[in-house]
């Protein structure tokens, strides 16, 4: 359950998932992105706190996803959907001014942070089929490996992982 610093929620089994095509206009904006705001595997990237702003890191964790690390179109929509719930939570439920992507990559791993001064914690509630509101959290625990919400001194970093095919070593 969220809500506990430093715990980190398990992946269950199961699987939506969601693909779709990229276009030359998506990809542009992608570029211009990263040229605005930076490179989110390099440093936070600060973001306004504005609901456009998840267009933004939706295209940065798309570009970072599929272009600089190489993989599937499919595995960059569902961390595309997952950076557009912790967004919009931060933006919707904190009342700050800017929020803070970071993406990081490990063998097997990918990790997607969104940090905002606010230290009140996300809920993972129970999700009804006609519920219209409230999925974030729930579709977050689906479709990551696990995910977690870290405390700072001055707001939270809340997280998720997912699995990625492992690196290849070059071949001689």
């Amino acid at each position: 359950m969220a809500g506990l610093e430093g715990v980190e929620q398990p992946r269950q089994r199961g699987g939506a998932t969601a693909t779709r095509w990229v276009t030359a206009i998506e990809d542009e904006q992608a570029y211009k992105a990263l040229a605005e705001f930076g490179d989110p595997t390099e440093a936070e990237v600060s973001l306004p706190s504005r609901p456009e702003s998840a267009a933004t890191a939706r295209r940065l964790t798309h570009s970072v996803v599929v272009r600089q690390w190489g993989l599937s179109v499919q595995l960059a929509e569902s961390a595309v959907l997952l950076v557009s719930e912790l967004v919009g939570n931060a933006v919707r439920h904190t009342g700050a001014r800017a929020f803070g992507l970071r993406m990081s990559r490990r063998p097997g791993l990918i990790r997607v942070e969104v940090r905002d001064p606010s230290r009140g914690l996300p809920c993972l509630l129970p999700v009804q089929p006609l519920d219209v509101s409230g999925r974030g959290l729930f579709l977050v625990d689906e479709l990551s490996e696990r995910w977690g919400v870290d405390l700072l001194p001055r707001g939270k970093t809340t997280w998720f992982e997912m699995r990625v095919p492992q690196r290849r070593p070059p071949q001689s």
